[in-house]
């Protein structure tokens, strides 16, 4: 027999198959990893087996397969046809595409099964000989500590763990050795699963019944299940019940023998997704998040590759785990930009799971309360069937919007973060014992530092952006590469001692909050206080058992919560992502709005939302205080058709990174005349217009230098036609040719342009 194997080198020149000869005693599965000599020193190399075959017919020198690395196969067929489609939608090499749907710490051995040393007393020791043989003359013990281990170990039948008797019995290392050298003790390992729930329980709970907008989408979700497959958009207002229809719909899937994934956006989400799954199926579900250790990683892929996983539950990456037979994968804020990947292979989660469905026949569910613009117009043409729950639940109502103008309450002199109808309401709230959401999508203390002297700003010096400051550190912090500095006295340009601090964070928030209203409980939820492995979840959990009053946030606390105490919202600055130079900028600025106002009034408390803006007149926010998606889908598809944006236009992004900016520069420029011309080809050759490339250029990235590295691109646009396609093949095809030097791989209307 011989193997096709694919080597995990991430580099072009080897991304292909080798052939190898498969040693006589070894048996081998597709999708297996094995250690092969590779190269002129034959070193030893992981790869994976992309194919088996019986003869073949190639020089006579074959080098053999050392030995396989597990006993099972780490990707499954589904899996292996993925990979090659990931190849060819995104250019990317193929063991880049395998790499993700493994634990990165299961390549090169650095993670392994977790063994519990357990020890007990074999059946032919005799007991009563044992303990007389330990005795002096006198009756008392040799070894007190060695008869005080034995003694405990012979209560237990099955044996006990080794790192139980040291807690029963501390400074008993040295005795259990003893007995085990003696052959009064024997010792074997017990392979357990680390787990990422830590110790809390959860109470089992049962389905709630549901309202006639949740039945009509769940009995949608249903006929799709059984016709064998389908894409929904289930557009639910805040608070309508759409996590009671994804379980619902899940626990369909697992009658009919499927499996499920459920994905949601931020970390910060998967605790509550998972305690409310638990609760509902149990432990057979499975967690995958980049919080876990590279432990506990592991063996939740590994319980899902042996099956004992039915439903996986997980941010982006989680849409690769090996589950078999899924018949459901529901995407939660379906709109949200983190699923996409901002790594090669730039991959988008939702298409992932549109394949992977196509692959099982399952059911596709996308969910949001503001979809994506471009869902939406799928919807609308019936790409994807559109289902609509506008009331929340128990007729419950939206919570009350007020808009105040910031600069009307400057020129009252109100110079605090805090207009005077939010700390009016701030303050009725504290009164009466509810809690209080904060939100403000900047971190850090001031958004950027700068002399009044003479208008030097400090700027990071590995990146064109300016420092953060960060109070409680006291430190400057670049919010791209991390760099930190302490803030000078003096102006290091003037010398001069006129430094000031201008824009706001959530630490300034904090500090405001403080001041205004001494003695408040207030936490802060943002990259900075969430750095830790369980800290979203700490966070959360004390808010929601009342230890703070009041949670000051990012968008962390924007989407998904469910905290039935919380009445009001404040957002500081609506602003933040209204005036950011990309086209999605009210959209995103639309919807973060609409998700956060809806975190209050949850339950039988009525809700107030205030938004602080610059703008109170924007459309965006008019109508996100109003709740109102379609009037404002209505009005952002017109301005995407007029201007020809995505997604009537198609934005194609090749970035160029490294050390020589002059080299980039031609790079890039020499980059855009070739692929630009090949489009060009291709578009005419599949009878189209070369005019639908709307431009093509290259020049710096708007963020020129960042980690102390250039930054140049070539950015094309291609308005959206019949031969689109094979236009993009051709970039896809061309840029494959290009790799090295700088380019990775190319981005399809990219999350962010900077």
């Amino acid at each position: 027999m011989f193997a096709q194997v694919l080597v995990d080198i991430a580099h072009a020149n080897v991304d292909r198959l080798f052939t190898y000869s498969i040693p006589e005693d070894m048996e081998l599965k597709r999708g297996q990893r094995v250690l092969v000599p590779f190269g002129a020193g034959n070193k030893q190399t992981e790869g994976f087996v992309i194919g088996l075959q019986e003869t073949y017919e190639g020089p006579a020198q074959l080098k053999s397969i050392l030995r396989p690395l597990e006993p099972y196969a780490a990707f499954g067929e589904d899996q292996l046809e993925l990979a090659s489609w990931m190849k060819a939608a995104y250019g990317c090499l193929l063991v880049e595409a395998l790499r993700l749907m493994l634990p990165a710490q299961l390549r090169g051995g650095r993670v392994r099964e977790k063994t519990i040393r357990i020890v007990y007393v074999p059946r032919e020791v005799d007991l009563e000989a044992a303990f007389a043989s330990m005795r002096k003359k006198d009756g008392t013990y040799r070894s007190p500590k060695q008869h005080e281990v034995l003694e405990l170990v012979s209560h237990y039948a099955e044996g006990i763990r080794v790192g139980d008797i040291y807690g029963f019995i501390p400074g008993s290392g040295p005795a259990v050795q003893a007995l085990c050298k003696r052959g009064l003790l024997q010792e074997r390992g017990h392979e357990v699963f680390r787990t990422p729930y830590g110790n809390h329980p959860v109470e089992r709970d049962q389905p709630k019944e549901l309202n006639p907008a949740q039945k009509q989408a769940y009995f949608a979700i249903a006929a799709g299940l059984e016709q064998g497959g389908g894409i929904f958009l289930l557009h639910g207002v805040t608070g309508s019940g759409k996590t009671e229809v994804y379980l619902q719909s899940i626990a369909l899937a697992l009658e009919a023998g499927g499996k499920a994934i459920m994905l949601v956006p931020e970390i910060s989400l998967t605790p509550q997704a998972v305690d409310r799954f638990r609760a509902r199926f149990g432990d057979r579900i499975a967690v995958l998040h980049s919080h876990l250790s590279p432990g506990e990683r592991f063996d939740e892929w590994r319980r899902i590759r042996l099956g004992q996983v039915d439903v996986v539950i997980g941010a982006r990456s989680a849409v690769f785990a090996p589950l078999e037979n899924i018949r459901l994968i529901v995407v939660d804020e379906e709109h949200e930009s983190s699923y996409r990947s901002e790594m090669t292979p730039r991959y988008s989660a939702i298409e992932v799971a549109k394949k992977r469905c196509r692959q099982w026949g399952g059911v596709l569910v996308l969910g949001s309360a503001t979809p994506g613009v471009d869902s939406y117009l799928k919807a609308c043409r019936g790409t994807y069937k559109l289902l609509e729950m506008p009331e929340r639940v128990q007729n419950i109502p939206m919570p009350e919007t007020e808009i105040v103008d910031m600069r009307q309450e400057f020129a009252a002199g109100n110079t605090s973060v805090f207009s005077a109808p939010l700390q009016g309401r701030l303050q009725a709230c504290l009164e009466t014992g509810q809690q209080a959401i904060l939100f403000l999508n900047r971190r850090g203390y001031s958004t950027f530092v700068s002399c009044r002297g003479c208008g030097y700003v400090f700027e990071c010096p590995d990146c064109d952006v300016s420092m953060t400051y960060h109070r409680q550190e006291n430190l400057l912090k670049c919010h791209y590469c991390g760099k930190t500095a302490p803030l000078p006295r003096l102006c290091p340009q003037c010398g001069k001692p006129y430094i000031k601090y201008f824009g706001i964070g959530t630490e300034q928030v904090e500090q405001q909050l403080l001041d205004t209203f001494p003695g408040v409980q207030a936490l802060r939820m943002d990259l900075d206080t969430t750095r830790g492995k369980t800290a979203h979840y700490d966070i959360l959990s004390a808010f929601a058992r009342g230890d703070a009053q009041v949670l000051i946030g990012t968008q962390m606390v924007a989407k998904g919560l469910d905290l039935p105490n919380v009445t009001l919202v404040g957002v500081i600055a609506a602003d933040a992502s209204l005036h950011i130079p990309d086209y999605r900028s009210c959209e995103r600025t639309f919807q973060l709005l609409t998700q956060v106002a809806g975190r209050a009034g949850r339950a039988d408390k009525p809700g107030h939302v205030v938004i602080q803006t610059y703008s109170p007149e924007h459309p965006a926010i008019l109508l996100a205080a109003r709740q109102d998606y379609r009037q404002f889908y209505e009005m952002e598809i017109k301005k995407r058709r007029l201007f020809l944006f995505p997604p009537y236009a198609v934005f194609l992004r090749a970035l160029f990174i490294g050390p020589q900016e002059g080299q980039l520069q031609a790079r890039s420029a020499e980059f855009a005349r070739g692929i630009g011309e090949e489009v060009r080809v291709a578009l005419e050759k599949a009878g189209g217009d070369s005019q639908a490339l709307l431009f093509c250029e290259a020049g710096p990235a708007p963020v020129r230098r960042r980690e102390g590295l250039y930054r140049y691109q070539a950015i094309l646009k291609l308005a959206r036609t019949a031969q689109t396609g094979a236009a993009m093949r051709a970039a896809y095809a061309y840029a494959a040719l290009q790799r090295g030097d700088g380019f990775g791989t190319l981005e399809v209307n990219p999350g962010d342009m900077f």
